[in-house]
């Protein structure tokens, strides 16, 4: 009898475990580790499905002898596990990789710095009206492996993180999209350029068959597409008049057109507002026209979206001062899209774990619309530097009860309270939606 093919999962939380279900199903022999502790709720799943695993250590013995690894995004290419594995040269994969291997449904994969949950949320919601059977995974919600093991969908919407495109190798859109290019996950990535390619893998493998859709504003990925070569049907979108083969915007209207598509609606009409949600809106609706929905319901998906939870959430009012949920901002670029957005005063709440930031970039907005930055993180010295001078009332707070509590005394009637941290959120919470629910548990206190 053959001997069953040996696949070692790296990270027990959302991607490894839904990579360990899939595979338990597929009939491999599994086995996963991870290296702290692993959340109650996944090891049910790993009893429940009788999967082998361990945590807090990586046993060598369990771990070499695999014949394919799949790696969590979560987890970094220099922890020493990984040393040795490539030392072996056992291949590592994606858990987005593997998944793909088992499922035909036609996948619309979005990355980019920003905007990439919101926009994917938008495309998902599009594809329900339309009546079409759309799963939504990757970076957001249950994993695509999950899914792909226990559920039976004819197109899956995939946001993609530069974590989860580093180890894709077979791997092929459908439709890819990347929306834009900023410094993030510099902590992670040696150089600018490494993090580039890392978001240029979504074009990886796509055929004349498939379609590429990007920002025609955005100077990065402009520059990296006259240098890298892709067979795709390339379709752009800017907010200029610019007549171009995608989207384009001329007299406060939103147009697209390609082949025989002739699309337009008015910016006012949008659901989400802002510059930024333009582009998501945009990026939407070439997706929407290329799987051939009706116009009507592309129409009416980008005018009643309800937007998504911790990115620029408009929570409540309290006496007159307005709180602001946008605990999904874990760079910089989110958070000038953030403070851009805003005409009111604004009391910020800012840090965390610093991804490499150069808060340089914000400076304009800073000294124009907030009136004090409270600081909420273990180590704040390099935003204080950054804007000492700029600002009067700098102040720190170590829980996000004091946070809101110092927002709530420095605010008066018609300022904005905006969580918008710029920063990673593992100093003091679990992520960013811990955050941003803290935030708002705190804000219901007041």
């Amino acid at each position: 009898m053959e001997k069953r093919k040996r696949i070692v999962i790296i990270g027990a939380g959302e991607s490894g475990t839904g990579a360990a279900v899939l595979a338990k199903i597929q009939d491999f022999d599994v086995f996963v580790s991870d290296g702290g502790k692993i959340k109650p709720y996944y090891k049910e799943i790993l009893h429940k499905y009788e999967i082998p695993f361990e945590e807090e250590q990586h046993t060598q013995r369990h771990i070499l002898n695999a014949n394919e690894i799949i790696k969590s995004p979560g987890v970094p290419d220099w922890v020493e596990i990984l040393k040795q594995i490539n030392k072996k040269q056992i291949p590592v994969i994606s858990e987005i990789e593997f998944a793909a291997r088992y499922t035909k449904a036609k996948k619309i994969c979005i990355t980019g710095s920003n905007g990439k949950t919101t926009t994917t949320s938008l495309i998902h919601h599009m594809l329900r009206k339309a009546g079409l059977n759309a799963g939504m995974a990757g970076n957001v919600g249950k994993s695509f492996a999950m899914q792909v093991a226990t559920q039976h969908y004819d197109y899956y919407v995939l946001e993609l993180s530069s974590f989860q495109l580093d180890h894709m190798q077979d791997f092929k859109a459908d439709i890819a999209i990347l929306l834009n290019i900023t410094p993030d996950h510099l902590d992670r990535y040696l150089t600018m350029q490494d993090y580039i390619d890392s978001k240029f893998r979504i074009t990886n493998n796509l055929t004349q068959d498939e379609f590429f859709i990007y920002c025609s504003d955005d100077q990065i990925t402009i520059t990296e597409l006259e240098r890298i070569v892709t067979k795709a049907r390339q379709l752009g979108f800017t907010m200029g008049d610019k007549k171009q083969e995608g989207a384009y915007v001329q007299d406060n209207t939103m147009k697209i057109e390609f082949d025989e598509v002739d699309f337009s609606m008015s910016l006012d009409e949008l659901a989400l507002k802002g510059r930024h949600n333009t582009y998501n809106s945009m990026a939407a609706g070439i997706a929407g026209n290329i799987l051939r929905i009706r116009k009507k319901v592309i129409r009416e998906s980008l005018a009643d979206f309800m937007g998504v939870e911790h990115r620029l959430e408009r929570f409540i009012k309290v006496h007159g001062m307005e709180f602001i949920n946008d605990s999904k901002a874990t760079n910089i670029n989110s958070t000038w899209y953030a403070l851009e957005s805003i005409t009111n005063p604004i009391i910020w709440i800012a840090g965390g774990v610093d991804k490499g930031n150069d808060y340089a970039m914000l400076n304009e907005l800073v000294s124009k619309k907030v009136k004090a930055i409270i600081c909420l993180g273990k180590n704040n010295a390099k935003i204080k530097k950054a804007f000492d001078g700029r600002i009067t009332t700098i102040i720190d707070a170590n829980t996000m009860k004091e946070a809101v509590s110092e927002a709530y005394k420095l605010g008066q009637k018609g300022d904005v309270v905006l969580l918008s941290p710029a920063c990673a959120s593992f100093d003091l919470f679990e992520n960013y939606e811990d955050r941003g629910r803290q935030f708002k548990d705190c804000v219901r206190q007041l």
